[in-house]
């Protein structure tokens, strides 16, 4: 029978279906039940630094005194962490798998302290979730970037557990960030994130939020990307996070040079099967093609694998299509 272990971020796992960061791993209990469903590993339910903030503002009144602001930022913070921190020992207490921490900041001081107390909680790895949209039109892509390998260089500082990094899809050069990315300390990156998106009420004339659950024809938009980047002389572990319903989508980002999937929409619709479902179609396709392993056919249709390269990149966009318009 064909095996569908893997290695991520250094650490061993079962199958390179992972659990990604969602309400399905917010509690221990949910996280027995992922292992159970064959998950190979996973992340955590993100702490967010905004919400965290938010909560704190809401607790603050008008004309509270400068010094009970202080107390109440702090009493939620610490509540917050320290709830998180529950979390983590008591979901690597039940599991063998390996248990991803996942945090989400928005500043570049972030969750640096904070970090070091998931990695004493027993985090097998760290997920950062790097939320940052630039507003300022005087700031270059550079200094925009330089945020995200501030906080990389910061947490290499502090920490011996691997890194990996939860990027969005807005970058001007993906292929020399993620690389910068490896150079600061990362030992892997997550594509892509799925940050909020507003939307517009016409009816009520207000902003509403969209969406926030991927579906499987963004994938076209994400197996670019991992067939580019794995492709590079970079040595970081590449984990698809979009679009991941079926085996065969599983399939389709291994082939392209993924090192894991997570799944998460999905499990909003179909629950844990979901992860065994996909364990099984990627065994019987194995099976089928005679692979007895993922690094028998992982990135073998990446973008320095298959014969016309081109075939990933934009300016092929008119000659394919020219027929349909």
């Amino acid at each position: 029978m064909s095996n569908i272990n893997t290695r991520y971020l250094g650490l061993e796992l079962s199958s390179p279906v992972i659990v990604g960061s969602s309400n399905f791993t917010s509690k221990v209990e949910s996280v027995a039940e992922a292992e159970a469903a064959g998950a190979g590993a996973v992340v955590l339910k993100s702490l967010f630094e905004e919400q965290i903030v938010s909560q704190a503002h809401s607790m603050s009144v008008r004309e509270s005194y400068p010094e009970a602001d202080d107390y109440l930022q702090y009493y939620t913070r610490t509540n917050s962490v320290d709830a998180y921190l529950e979390l983590v020992a008591g979901a690597r207490k039940s599991v063998k798998i390996p248990v991803i921490a996942s945090i989400n900041c928005f500043s570049p001081k972030g969750w640096i302290d904070f970090a070091l107390e998931i990695e004493k909680a027993g985090a097998s790895a760290l997920e950062v979730n790097i939320f940052f949209i630039p507003t300022d039109k005087q700031q270059s892509s550079k200094d925009s970037e330089s945020v995200y390998f501030n906080i990389i260089d910061n947490l290499r500082k502090k920490l011996r557990i691997p890194i990996s990094v939860k990027i969005g899809l807005k970058f001007s050069n993906i292929l020399n960030f993620v690389w910068q990315m490896y150079n600061h300390g990362a030992s892997g990156v997550v594509m892509f994130n799925r940050f909020y998106e507003p939307d517009i009420d016409i009816n009520n004339l207000n902003i509403i939020p969209a969406s926030v659950l991927s579906n499987p024809v963004e994938q076209r938009y994400v197996l670019r990307w991992v067939g580019m980047v794995s492709a590079q002389d970079t040595k970081m572990d590449i984990s698809a996070s979009t679009g991941v319903y079926t085996g065969e989508d599983a399939i389709k980002y291994l082939l392209a040079g993924a090192t894991t999937v997570q799944v998460c929409s999905a499990l909003y619709k179909r629950g844990f099967t979901v992860v065994s479902e996909i364990n099984e179609a990627l065994r019987r396709w194995m099976d089928l093609k005679e692979f007895r392993s993922l690094s028998d056919f992982r990135g073998r249709l990446n973008y320095r694998n298959v014969e016309n390269p081109s075939l990933f990149e934009r300016s092929q966009f008119m000659k394919h299509y020219s027929s349909y318009i």
